[in-house]
């Protein structure tokens, strides 16, 4: 059975995110058995790994959930996903494999799902409830070099979001910009993205981020040891690989992560169109 919703930036009820929340959970426990099963390494990352420090499972309004991989353990993840995912029930998205996706990082999705961000209904790809599986990639060790990398991750994230800053964005300035980026050939751009991927795998490094993802303010990216040391967390009813050093790494990513933030800055993303499907 399945229930829809379309209604114009309508922010989820109580009960609608709590079964998106379900949902997710059944899509991490999917990733959770396929890396079991092939040995892959993953981790919590981002409001996933701080939901299980400071709430055991989700944080209550959150609606995504963060799975980590360093990038040579990513491309096993996607490649093993040809053939153990349950392709009957979940689907996964990368730049290489679904024509119009314009993200630097995976996404696992639930088949007879919707889950439409506000502003990105014209997007030429499914859009079932999903998770977001983020490749980390080494972050050069010398700082004018960072500072050359940071650029890049810079350039090419608006270049991907110029789909859709293009139209959403407010400022005329930055949405005429946002016109002229997305002139560009995505599959040039997707080419030298790769190119720029590999030529980043060459030497292993201190530091390490999603290339397409924004860093805090000053930080040019996370240690490795935290996708390398890990324990495990309770999320939910599941037990989850993290960050061993979880204080280290939560202080960089969130500053007071213990610290509750107000209701104002507790974020949810509005969304068009929203489709649940329940299992009788």
């Amino acid at each position: 059975m399945s229930e829809q919703v379309i209604r114009e930036g309508y922010k989820l009820t109580e009960e609608e995110l709590r079964q998106v929340q379900e949902i997710q959970q059944d899509l991490i426990s999917e990733v959770k058995r396929i890396c079991d099963k092939c040995g892959i390494h993953y981790n919590m990352v981002g409001g996933t790994m701080l939901g299980a420090i400071r709430h055991k499972g989700y944080i209550p309004w959150d609606d995504d959930a963060d799975i980590g991989f360093l990038r040579t353990e990513y491309e096993k993840f996607r490649k093993a996903c040809k053939t153990e995912l349950n392709h009957e029930k979940y689907y996964m998205q990368d730049l290489r494999d679904t024509e119009g996706y314009r993200w630097g990082y995976g996404k696992l999705r639930r088949k007879n799902t919707e889950f439409i961000r506000l502003g990105q209904e014209f997007m030429p790809y499914e859009q079932g409830i999903s998770i977001d599986l983020m490749p980390f990639d080494n972050v050069p060790d010398r700082m004018l070099l960072r500072k050359l990398h940071f650029f890049h991750c810079f350039l090419y994230r608006k270049l991907f979001w110029s789909e859709v800053g293009s139209r959403v964005e407010k400022n005329t300035g930055i949405r005429i910009i946002y016109k002229v980026m997305r002139l560009l050939p995505m599959k040039v751009i997707i080419k030298r993205y790769q190119r720029f991927i590999d030529k980043g795998q060459k030497k292993k490094t201190q530091l390490v981020r999603i290339l397409t993802f924004p860093t805090p303010k000053g930080v040019y990216g996370y240690e490795r040891r935290w996708y390398l040391q890990l324990s495990r967390y309770s999320f939910g009813d599941m037990m989850l690989p993290g960050a061993k050093d979880y204080d280290g790494y939560l202080r960089i990513k969130y500053g007071n992560y213990k610290e509750l933030p107000p209701i104002e800055k507790r974020k949810v993303h509005p969304v068009s169109k929203l489709k649940l499907f329940e299992e009788q």
